[in-house]
């Protein structure tokens, strides 16, 4: 720690939801989960899907309503803010507020490391797509290859007690288990499976598929959260429309509180 740098709070709360899919009208579902957010948590992930066409007027709306936030606020994008190419233009909209997206980037916050992608697509365990035949696969696979790297290279990066991941796509088949079979290979990837384990991570937060489970874990244990926004109003009604775990500076492992 430099010197005059604040000392981390003992035990820091993060917030995590996905699939807002905000449309060009102000979402009151949206201003109702951020009311609650300020005082139930220290920082709120968001882990894609924010837009619902991908287009600045809903991410203008987005900002507008997260600048009012009293908490830092740390996002991914995913398909569908990807959907009318104008993904650049609406990360520019929401770091103008103060919002930190992160693209195979890092962030600390509260003495807590971050480190975010979109991730994608290719399946999971043995039947994971490999790179084998028409280029357009080829293509494909590389994709999922290249976010995975990029999660490493952010991870790597990080030198706090604890290490988070935000994804948009799931790096495993448990939380995407509900969803459709034909639908799996398209929900996420085991190759960003990999490097959670070898970095060590505390947690793993995701979203995409709204009707799988909301959590889950690695081969070697990391826990995994699928904070899917439909998901968690379908298995938390009572609570709050977002996933909270306490994290301990002490403490490994994640505490979760909703």
């Amino acid at each position: 720690m430099t010197a005059g740098a604040p000392t981390p709070p003992a035990t820091v709360r993060i917030a995590a939801v996905a699939d807002l899919h905000v449309a060009k009208v102000s979402d009151v579902q949206f201003q109702s989960l951020l009311a609650q957010v300020s005082d139930a948590a220290d920082v709120l992930l968001l882990c894609g899907d924010l837009t619902h066409h991908g287009q600045t007027e809903e991410a203008e709306i987005v900002a507008k309503e997260l600048s009012r936030l009293r908490v830092p606020v740390l996002a991914v994008l995913g398909n569908h803010d990807f959907h009318a190419d104008q993904h650049e233009q609406i990360k520019h909209i929401l770091k103008d507020v103060g919002i930190h997206v992160l693209d195979g980037d890092t962030a600390e916050v509260l003495g807590v490391g971050f480190a975010g992608v979109k991730g994608f697509a290719t399946g999971f365990g043995r039947r994971v797509l490999e790179p084998w035949g028409e280029a357009i696969v080829k293509q494909f696979v590389h994709e999922a290859v290249n976010e995975a790297l990029k999660l490493a290279s952010a991870l790597a990066r990080l030198s706090t007690p604890h290490r988070i991941a935000m994804l948009h796509y799931a790096p495993i088949l448990d939380t995407v288990e509900g969803e459709p079979l034909e639908i799996h290979p398209f929900l996420g990837s085991s190759r960003l499976e990999e490097p959670l384990n070898r970095f060590k991570v505390t947690a793993a937060f995701h979203g995409h598929a709204h009707h799988g489970k909301p959590e889950g874990r690695t081969s070697l244990g990391v826990p995994v959260y699928n904070v899917s926004l439909p998901l968690l109003m379908a298995t938390m009604p009572d609570g709050p429309p977002f996933r909270v775990i306490e994290l301990k500076a002490a403490s490994e492992q994640p505490t979760p509180l909703s």
